[in-house]
């Protein structure tokens, strides 16, 4: 029994610490090129990439991996590896996820669908970037009630031509 107690603490830990780790990219980001002040979003499934667009004609483009959806409604988390609408291109993390739970011997992992708050999907969406090396973490709003989370990876930065 002390043997399964320390795997749950040293897991816990773990995600904590890729909870903080994700923070501190997200914030680097938002100084750097202002990720959370975009205007628009758009994931395109079959390129893998995921487009933010500016105000100020700015846009970011990274590549982007979807690690699950979480509904409000019931404080459901649906893993990417198992949702039906995403295509196999963009499970890759989440399967790494996947098979991380599988040698902790952890349900939360390996089961298609959890119960959590918002706040759990973030952190394990933070050690989906971590276990993948992931640059980034990234919240979308597919519709109301239902929210995607990202993983993403080296940013480009560009501007439209003649919006300077």
């Amino acid at each position: 029994m002390a043997k399964l107690h320390n795997r749950e603490a040293s897991l816990d830990a773990l995600i904590a610490a890729s909870a903080d780790e994700a923070q501190i990219a997200n914030m680097l980001h938002n100084s750097t090129w202002r990720l959370g002040e975009e205007k628009s979003w758009h994931l395109d499934q079959n390129s893998g990439q995921l487009l933010l667009t500016f105000d100020d004609g700015t846009f970011a483009l990274a590549p982007a991996q979807v690690i699950g959806t979480f509904h409000h409604k019931d404080s459901t988390f649906m893993w990417g590896w198992d949702h039906p609408s995403v295509l196999p291109a963009l499970k890759r993390n989440a399967i790494t996820v996947r098979e991380f739970g599988k040698k902790q011997k952890t349900k939360e992992l390996t089961k298609g669908n959890v119960q959590c708050s918002e706040h759990r999907a973030w952190e394990l969406t933070a050690l989906a970037m971590r276990l993948n090396q992931a640059k980034g973490a990234y919240r979308i709003e597919v519709k109301p009630g239902v929210s995607m989370f990202l993983n993403f990876g080296e940013v480009q930065i560009a501007q439209e031509a003649g919006s300077l």
